[in-house]
C-alpha cells in the first residue's frame, strides 16, 4: 500500500504533466511547428520576429561597462566545462561498461534551437548557445552522477536535499541497513534493464 511519501510524489509527476500540456498550448499562440525536432516559424512569423531583433553593434555599445568586462570571466568556464564533459564521457565509457549501466546518451541534453531565432542578433545566439552547452554538460553529469549514485550508494541524507534527482526517491531509507541489504542488487538490477530510458523527473 503506497504511503503518503509515494502519493504526493505521484501528484507532483501529474502536475508536471499537466504543466508541460500547459507550455505547449501556450508555444502553440507562437507561429511555429516541429519539423524533424526542429522549430519552423511561418514566413510572416519570421518577417515579424526579425523586426525584433538588436542591431549587433548597438546591442554592444548599448551593454555596461561593466558587463563587457565580466564577458570573458564567463566564457572562460567553457575550458573546465569542456574537461567535465569529456572526463564525464570517457568515466561513463570504461566505468558504466564494468558495471554493466547503460551509458547517458549525451546528445539528449544538448538542445542549441534557440540559435535559430530570427529576433537574436549574432553575439545573443553565441550567449544562447554557450547558456545551452553549459547547462546541458551539467544536466548530463548529473545524470552520469545519478547513476552511479543508484549503484553504489542509494542511501537518502537526513536532511531535505534541496532540487535531489529523479531517482533518490527510490533510494532506501537513511539507518535503514536491513532495507539497504535487500533493495541494493534490486536497484542496480532495475538500473541495468533501464536501457537508457527518460531519465526519472526530477523532484521539486
Amino acid at each position: 500500500m503506497p504511503n503518503r511519501v509515494d502519493t504526493l510524489i505521484d501528484r507532483i509527476r501529474s502536475l508536471e504533466q499537466e504543466l508541460e500540456v500547459e507550455f505547449s498550448k501556450q508555444r502553440s499562440g507562437f507561429r511555429f511547428g516541429l519539423e524533424h525536432g526542429r522549430a519552423r516559424f511561418e514566413e510572416e512569423a519570421i518577417r515579424r520576429l526579425a523586426e525584433r531583433r538588436t542591431r549587433l553593434l548597438n546591442y554592444v555599445f548599448s551593454s555596461p561597462l561593466l558587463v563587457a568586462v565580466t564577458a570573458p570571466v564567463i566564457y572562460s568556464l567553457l575550458i573546465p566545462f569542456a574537461v567535465v564533459d569529456l572526463w564525464v564521457s570517457i568515466y561513463q565509457a570504461v566505468c558504466f561498461r564494468v558495471y554493466r549501466i547503460p551509458q547517458v546518451r549525451r546528445g539528449r541534453y544538448m538542445n542549441f534551437d534557440r540559435t535559430g531565432l530570427p529576433y537574436l542578433n549574432a553575439l545573443e545566439k553565441l550567449n544562447c548557445a554557450y547558456c545551452s552547452y553549459v547547462n546541458g554538460v551539467i544536466a548530463y553529469a548529473r545524470e552520469v552522477g545519478s547513476r552511479t549514485e543508484q549503484y553504489w550508494c542509494p542511501i537518502k541524507h537526513t536532511r531535505r536535499v534541496v532540487g535531489a534527482h529523479g531517482r533518490y526517491d527510490g533510494f532506501e531509507d537513511f539507518g535503514d541497513g536491513d532495507g539497504y541489504r535487500r533493495g541494493l542488487e534490486g536497484l542496480r538490477t532495475a538500473l541495468r534493464t533501464e536501457e537508457d530510458a527518460e531519465p526519472p523527473a526530477p523532484k521539486q
